[in-house]
């Protein structure tokens, strides 16, 4: 040893782990490949089953929550009623539907959805902490060793993709960033099975791994374990712990923690556009864009009436609401003003508008006729159905079809006023639909005519 290499005297020299803070990975064998499809390219000592068993339970028990709430979002539009309420035609088996969807309680549409969406967004850090967990499986060399190895693969294949997929189109559906090609729903609808087939097929791969590396380290002594005391885990069949671990950085419980920080940073900019009222405002992730009518019509609006294509000269003294009956007597058609719908039997009701994208405009009082009420006049006593068509030209869901508990609900209005004041020109004016428990898209702008059957 050289002079310059000697310890001091009264030191000792480096200690192993010191040594190792900077000891270069394993160089590549020959016919290895370089870079990071090289095992020992991968250095993080916190590497290994039980971080990503945990982070995966987490994602196990939210991503089950995202799916349920995905289907009740999906039997909210009432898709087998009418085709026009279908965004996701052809999907055969895949879109099943169970039961017509209910008005109560009237938060139920509001919860679901709100619970699906802000959920959605919460996970993001704990899906890109469990990718980091399992990157090196990702370079994985040869890519196919044997046929139960290729399943293993190409189940991840489906997962990662399937999980990014859909990640990130419900990201960009939150912002209203239509930039998808093709419908956000049917898309959204099979990634989602595609994701959660390969979510089942892997988790039965993986459950005896899981078990295995949760028995071999407790929780809690792991979370009372500090950096300088973090330790690999022994070497593992799944290529995970890494040959040429570096000293830690950072311990397994600080990087639960800084997922979870995450998650709960993330939950506090999020989840008040689905609660509404004052705490819309610390919604700094909500939609973007956000347009309000000012005064009594101060809650979100979508849609303009400007973006729909809505005159002032059709919704002025000129409009009437064409009341029809659907089937072989149709009756009479009736045709009311404005002026005789404000002259009927007017009821108030405090209902929210709830988008799929999971904001909420929290309870507003809107006032109007019942539904039930203008299908006694249509001449449909017992109405199965009606068909709302909508003076809107441009932009999706112009048409909605609601059911017979829908219509019969009492809190079911054509709506003429809100907040005690007429309905502004983008909040609907002169009439708009407002169902309890009903995604936004079906409480209709600007309503031209409704058609009954019985």
């Amino acid at each position: 040893m050289s002079s310059a290499q000697q310890p001091r005297p009264g030191t000792a020299g480096p200690t192993p782990s010191q040594r190792g803070r900077h000891r270069p990975g394993r160089p590549a064998l020959p016919g290895e490949l370089p870079g990071p499809f090289r095992r020992s390219f991968w250095r993080s000592p916190i590497r290994g089953p039980w971080l990503t068993s945990i982070l995966g339970l987490v994602l196990l028990g939210g991503v089950s929550v995202m799916f349920v709430t995905g289907l009740l979002s999906y039997a909210a539009y009432n898709p087998d009623l009418s085709r026009l309420n279908d965004e996701t035609p052809g999907k055969g088996w895949l879109g099943f539907y169970l039961f017509s969807w209910p008005t109560h309680p009237e938060w139920l549409y509001r919860v679901n959805q709100g619970v699906h969406v802000t959920l959605g967004v919460v996970l993001v850090p704990i899906l890109l902490a469990k990718l980091w967990s399992v990157l090196p499986k990702l370079f994985e060399w040869p890519p196919v060793r044997n046929p139960a190895h290729a399943l293993e693969r190409l189940s991840l294949f489906l997962l990662v993709g399937g999980a990014v997929f859909e990640f990130a189109t419900g990201i960009m559906n939150i912002q209203q960033w239509y930039v998808f090609p093709g419908s956000f729903y049917t898309l959204h609808l099979y990634g989602a099975w595609v994701f959660t087939a390969a979510f089942v097929v892997h988790l039965g791969l993986k459950a005896p791994t899981v078990i295995r590396s949760l028995r071999s380290r407790g929780l809690l002594r792991e979370l009372r374990t500090d950096t300088a005391h973090t330790r690999p885990e022994p070497p593992d069949s799944g290529s995970l712990v890494s040959p040429a671990p570096a000293s830690p950085t950072i311990s397994r419980r600080g990087a639960l923690a800084f997922a979870g920080a995450g998650s709960l940073l993330l939950l506090a900019l999020s989840a008040g556009q689905s609660i509404g009222g004052p705490l819309r405002r610390t919604a700094l992730l909500a939609p973007h864009g956000q347009e309000t009518g000012g005064g009594p019509g101060d809650f979100q609006i979508n849609v303009t009436a400007a973006e729909g294509g809505i005159t002032a000269a059709e919704t002025g003294a000129e409009w009437r609401l064409a009341l029809t009956r659907a089937g072989p007597d149709p009756g009479t058609p009736a045709s009311l003003t404005r002026a005789e719908l404000l002259g009927m039997p007017q009821h108030t009701a405090r209902l929210s508008i709830d988008c799929v994208e999971g904001w909420s405009s929290g309870d507003q009082a809107w006032t109007g006729v019942r539904l039930r009420d203008l299908a006694r006049l249509a001449g449909a006593d017992h109405p199965a159905s009606v068909l709302v068509d909508s003076l809107q030209r441009r932009g999706g869901f112009r048409h909605a079809v609601l059911s017979a508990g829908q219509i019969m609900d009492p809190d079911s209005l054509l709506a003429l006023r809100v907040n005690g004041a007429d309905l502004s020109p983008d909040h609907g004016y002169p009439a708009r639909v407002i169902v309890p428990a009903s995604p936004g898209v079906h409480n209709t702008k600007w309503v031209a005519s409704m058609t009954f059957t019985s």
